[in-house]
């Protein structure tokens, strides 16, 4: 039975930890989730998206074309950082969102999404904050990276349970 592992947590750039109490967002602060994806979520993902690229379903083709084994969809790893955002700031609206994928990801492989608050400005009784997106691999290595603006209700960031 294959297992997903999700673990969310809050660390910024100071070391204040999520156990404190309630918080505020602060520029250079981080969320972080961390996912391992499984053939189910790739069938899955690939049923919602119509992208059946042989190179998420077929090793042989996979390896034919310089990959160790069958890919995890890009979208859908990145997919990390909408749901990052959302669960700690129910409401949240994703504004949009530049990727540069690094590496390729496989099944099976723990993947550690994190957003980083690089900017925030309040407009109205809303925020638009814009965050450094990055997914690593096992040891801390990139595997996509890229930047997301959303508004934010509030700069409260709520305790998850995902």
């Amino acid at each position: 039975m294959l297992v997903k592992r999700l673990v969310s947590s809050f660390v910024s750039s100071s070391g204040f930890s999520s156990s404190a109490g309630p918080w505020i967002l602060k520029t250079g602060e981080i969320l972080r989730l961390t996912r391992t994806f499984s053939e189910l979520d790739i069938l899955e993902y690939s049923k919602v998206s119509h992208d059946s690229n042989p190179l998420h379903f077929d090793s042989k083709c996979a390896q034919n074309a310089g990959f160790e084994a069958q890919l995890v969809h890009g979208m859908l790893v990145a997919a990390l950082f909408p749901r990052i955002i959302s669960s700690h700031f129910p409401g949240a609206i994703y504004v949009s969102q530049s990727l540069n994928f690094k590496l390729p990801v496989y099944i099976g492989d723990e993947i550690v999404g994190e957003v980083q608050a690089t900017n925030i400005k309040a407009n109205k009784e809303r925020y638009v904050a814009k965050f450094a997106t990055k997914c690593f691999k096992k040891g801390g290595v990139l595997a996509i990276d890229g930047e997301a603006v959303a508004v934010l209700p509030t700069l409260a960031v709520e305790e998850c349970s995902l």
